[in-house]
């Protein structure tokens, strides 16, 4: 009898992997096969302090570098990743479970802010007056902070880090980046493909890892910023520790997204639109629609619509040209599918229940298929927990007013949308409802990457957002420097300046 040992993804550390010796792992799965395919280091203390002490070794050199080289290194990393990005999305598929296409589009939506921190020589220019006193100026800069911590989830393994990681490393910051031991394989990758882009040891680094990493980072005295995005217990615990610790910190958190139909709205839009923002990446993404809120009477004419729709949905194994994956790992496969049971003990209707799907798959593979209810009450747990699978409920409402009061009544403020053919209806939606990022007729209202993506309430902890100006401010800290050179005909040394 023969045993396979499965390889075990290191940590990337000052340019290299690096593997301690007796470190703890976890498995992680092929989510199609249920499979473990390899399993992933998990940091000590000991490793927390080896990749932090790399990333701040590595800041003089980084941070004093011109902001011209800088530039040359983002241009060189955005081209092999275009060139690449196909790679990247098949070790996607194969750890998170999402189609091919699906990777290949959260590679592309990344790709968008290492182009807009290309431009970092525009957001990262300061201000000046002139004379604000007699022969004093005032101006103010930018400068970078030192080592930043980034914490990534598990839905989007080369998205979400690069809301962050371009910016951070355009301002002149070194990045350690804590990817989700789910599927890690994405940031090692990334980290290879930032050395061949000429990028210098230790300015970009990868920490495996679970709770220790986690606090490691947080409570480190050389980590000066933090990122993270995931759910919202989680992102407080991130901010209240790590503020504690002092550092600046941006989290982003959970979601209960909405989408507001009016009776005036084109039901096909919607129905397409439905489909595609509640079941694209198996529901698990924190902009996903999981709540279609009906402004009778059309609730019943919508839910035929979409149910046709989700018969023709393939659902299995990413790689084989289906529209849906598994979900990332049995435990989250059976927490969403125990919704349903909680569904129909609170006399909500389940049209189309997902536990059903045959997919195009193993046997062993993660699967759920894309779910429907129907009359889901307010107080109900499908409704009030951010469910983060194929389930998509729907809340029937008499009146404009009664479904943005539904909206805003929530705790959370992520993205919302609204369907309609009426301007003013539309306009008056994005004024009064008390959410982030808001959809006239898009189902994902995720901005692009000049613009700042983060929502409101327990959606997020701190005072900026991912990306775009926002991002700029958040990885940079401003001085402000008054100065007087006095002219030399005030009497003092003469320089040889003519007389007249």
């Amino acid at each position: 009898m023969t045993t396979t040992t499965l390889p075990t993804l290191p940590h990337w550390v000052d340019g290299a992997e690096l593997l301690p010796a007796g470190t703890r792992t976890a498995p992680v799965y092929d989510p199609a096969t249920g499979e473990v395919t390899k399993n992933v280091a998990l940091a000590d203390e000991a490793t927390v302090d080896a990749a932090v002490a790399s990333a701040k070794a590595a800041f003089p050199a980084w941070s004093g570098l011109s902001l011209a080289r800088r530039q040359q290194v983002l241009f060189a990393f955005r081209e092999l990743l275009n060139a690449r990005k196909g790679e990247l999305a098949e070790i996607i598929t194969s750890e998170h479970g999402k189609v091919l296409s699906d990777a290949l589009g959260e590679i592309t939506r990344g790709q968008e802010v290492v182009e807009f921190a290309t431009g970092a020589a525009e957001h990262l220019k300061g201000e000046f007056s002139e004379q604000v006193s007699t022969g004093v100026d005032v101006y103010s800069t930018r400068q970078p902070l030192g080592v930043v911590a980034v914490i990534s989830p598990f839905n989007f393994p080369a998205m979400v880090p690069a809301w962050f990681f371009p910016i951070a490393i355009a301002a002149g910051n070194t990045v350690v980046l804590k990817p989700s031991e789910k599927d890690p394989s994405a940031a090692n990758w990334i980290a290879n493909l930032w050395k061949e882009a000429g990028l210098p040891d230790g300015v970009f680094t990868v920490l495996h890892g679970d709770k220790v990493a986690v606090d490691g980072l947080l409570e480190h005295e050389d980590v000066q910023a933090v990122s993270f995005v995931g759910s919202t217990p989680i992102a407080q615990y991130v901010y209240e520790k790590g503020s504690k610790h002092g550092k600046r910190v941006q989290a982003l958190g959970g979601a209960k997204n909405h989408m507001l139909v009016l009776p005036d709205a084109d039901l096909d839009l919607v129905a397409d639109s439905a489909i595609n923002a509640g079941f694209g990446s198996a529901g698990e993404r924190c902009m996903a629609i999981s709540v279609v809120v009906a402004v009778e009477p059309v609730a019943d004419d919508l839910i035929a619509k979409v149910t046709d729709r989700m018969r023709t949905l393939k659902v299995g194994d990413g790689r084989r040209g289906c529209d849906m994956g598994p979900l990332v790992t049995k435990q989250h496969r059976d927490k969403v599918a125990s919704y349903l049971d909680i569904a129909a003990e609170d006399g909500a209707k389940v049209v189309v229940d997902g536990r059903d799907v045959e997919a195009d798959g193993a046997a062993d593979g993660f699967w759920l298929g894309p779910t429907l209810i129907d009359h889901v009450p307010t107080t109900s747990r499908v409704y009030t927990e951010e469910i983060f699978g194929p389930v998509l409920s729907v809340v029937r409402v008499e009146s404009f007013e009664e479904g943005v009061q539904l909206i805003n009544s929530g705790a959370y403020g992520n993205g919302t949308a609204i369907f309609t053919n009426d301007g003013g209806a539309a306009r008056r939606f994005q004024n009064e409802v008390q959410v982030g990022m808001i959809g006239i007729n898009v189902p994902i209202p995720v901005p692009v990457a000049t613009f700042s993506f983060g929502g409101w309430k327990a959606s997020l902890f701190g005072d900026t957002k991912a990306h775009g100006a926002e991002g700029f401010r958040f990885f940079t800290q401003q001085k402000a420097i008054t100065s007087r050179w006095l002219d030399p005909s005030h009497g003092g040394i003469n320089l040889g300046f003519p007389q007249n």
